[in-house]
């Protein structure tokens, strides 16, 4: 349904609500300020443009949304994509990845997408957030120990490498602030948990290092005079060359955008009780993503920690995100120049703490102690996202994932001969027959689970070892869910080898799916439509009857 959540809620809103959408919407922008600044700096971006990102997309995707609660803005998960584009195609090319991200997203959403994103493996979702974690704290560490200002490669080890060579150009005091900033993140919450920690530790240590004059690199240094206030639309010169190159970019964005958002609004329903329209936040997601970027903003989606922020204030309907993005408009426009005397260390601090959230090592540690298959889908997610990229990362981890899937599900497929089985063998059941049932020169086969693709070679090996051509050959179907081209294609090949030997084949049992597509694959003329029976009883009758009337010769196939 694509009605947006806040008009839903305002059907029965009241004075009462309004005051605990005021007071989340108030303590959720200001934890907004930090983080926006410390995002677009860490994306090599201005910090202005985190500020517009939270005012223009956070008000877009509350108003537009479909959760009570998603709060909208940039975020950690974003970062490195975000770099990776500006420094090879600046930021007009990141405006054009972005807008084009937006449109993705609202086809996704119109063409009901929404429940698809569900369908990405929780292993992916780790690996890549967790590799994507590592790479913020690393990107920050030359800001967090006072390093001197130079072109760091965007590789996290060879930054690292980087880093090593200009260890000579720490700052004592950066490292200081830094430190006293982990200390306020880490130690505030005891103390009080209205005024957010990371508000407090910009306030605290930025006074600091004003009073003391402290010689450490503050925003205003590294990026010059910040204008208050918002700015004019502006539209990048586009070519159809830079088009074709950042579609793959554009993609990247807009996957990541869909799982976020939509991962963030799963938190949420779980925390209030609640269910998001996907679809429709996959519309706001997208226009949102397809507005920002023209007034100066960078990538957005639902942010997990501020959204729970939001839930944990009280904040209930979508006016809270809007009171959120109003304040930090309000805050920019009266205090938005004093954003420059922000040590870099200070913003460092924060992001690391978020860094260290993102890579959620006890999620990874249960994640490597369940099953191998998982495990396995992590590691080469988490490697491949930090080694290469998120988009190989995440389309190879999917793909790993579909693949480990299918040999699951067709270890799960059992071919088995019910002729060769009596109430004596091991495993024999209630379901098998007596030897003696079954009428000289028919054999019975029991197929169970889904008969696709991937349990295909199963079902044409274990055939193929029939060491004597029978006079009927039943297939039992009674417990095959589901079949795919794969599997109807492998049936006709039986029929048509079969038949050549003077077999006859009866389907006994077929559920619903498969009988459909047996029906419209043309397999019931092949075998006849007398052939394919109700019932194992009546398939055994009927093959009895056929083995004594029937002489044993060879026929040619029916096409």
């Amino acid at each position: 349904m694509l009605v947006p959540k806040l008009v839903t809620t305002l059907k029965d809103y009241n004075r009462r609500q309004f005051v605990s959408d005021l007071t989340a919407g108030l303590i959720v922008g200001v934890v907004a300020i930090p983080l926006a600044i410390a995002f677009a700096i860490a994306s090599g971006l201005t910090p202005q443009r985190g500020l517009y990102t939270t005012i223009v997309a956070g008000f877009l995707i509350s108003v537009l949304g479909g959760s009570r609660v998603q709060i909208g803005g940039p975020t950690g998960a974003f970062v490195v994509i975000v770099y990776g584009i500006v420094q090879k195609y600046g930021v007009d090319g990141l405006t054009i990845a972005t807008t084009m991200a937006g449109i993705l997203l609202i086809v996704l959403g119109v063409s009901r997408m929404g429940n698809a994103i569900k369908f990405i493996p929780h292993s992916v979702t780790i690996g890549f957030t967790s590799a994507i974690g590592l790479t913020i704290l690393v990107q920050q560490l030359d800001a967090a120990f006072g390093l001197a200002k130079a072109a760091y490669p965007a590789h996290p080890i060879e930054r690292i490498v980087a880093y090593a060579h200009n260890a000579g150009t720490a700052n004592g005091y950066a490292a200081a602030v830094c430190a006293a900033t982990l200390a306020i993140l880490l130690v505030w919450p005891r103390i009080s948990r209205t005024v957010p920690a990371p508000f407090v530790a910009l306030i605290a240590t930025t006074v600091a290092v004003r009073l003391l004059h402290l010689p450490v690199v503050t925003v205003g240094e590294r990026f010059g005079h910040l204008q208050g206030g918002l700015p004019m639309p502006t539209l990048p010169h586009v070519d159809f060359g830079t088009l074709r190159e950042l579609v793959l970019p554009a993609c990247t964005i807009a996957g990541l955008g869909a799982i976020e958002s939509l991962l963030s609004a799963v938190v949420a329903d779980g925390m209030i009780s609640g269910r998001h329209r996907p679809n429709m936040e996959l519309v706001a997601q997208g226009v949102a993503n397809v507005v920002t970027p023209i007034l100066g903003g960078m990538p957005a989606t639902g942010a997990i920690a501020r959204t729970a922020t939001n839930v944990k204030a009280g904040g209930r309907t979508p006016i809270a995100g809007i009171i959120h993005s109003l304040t930090v408009l309000l805050i920019t426009l009266a205090f938005g120049a004093w954003a420059e005397i922000i040590p870099l260390a200070t913003l460092a601090g924060i992001l690391l703490v978020v860094a260290y959230r993102m890579m959620e090592w006890r999620v990874v540690r249960a994640e490597l102690r369940g099953p191998r298959s998982d495990a396995v889908v992590l590691v080469a997610v988490f490697a491949l996202t930090l080694l290469v990229d998120l988009t190989v990362g995440i389309g190879v981890g999917v793909v790993l994932a579909s693949l480990l899937f299918v040999r699951r599900m067709a270890a799960m497929t059992e071919v088995r001969s019910l002729t060769e089985l009596n109430d004596s063998d091991e495993d024999a059941t209630d379901e098998l027959l007596p030897r003696e049932s079954i009428p000289p020169g028919v054999e019975v086969y029991d197929v169970a689970g889904p008969f696709f693709f991937g349990a295909a070679e199963q079902f044409k090996d274990t055939l193929a070892a029939i060491s004597k051509k029978p006079r009927v050959l039943v297939v039992r179907m009674r417990r095959v869910p589901f079949i795919d081209s794969t599997g109807l294609n492998v049936l006709r090949d039986l029929v048509r080898r079969t038949q050549r030997d003077g077999t006859t084949v009866i389907l006994a049992e077929i559920q619903e799916q498969p009988r459909q597509a047996i029906q419209r694959g043309g397999l019931v003329e092949m075998v006849g439509g007398d052939h394919v029976v109700g019932s194992l009883d009546l398939a055994i009758a009927m093959s009895g009857q056929i083995a004594l009337d029937k002489p044993k010769t060879r026929r040619t196939p029916v096409a």
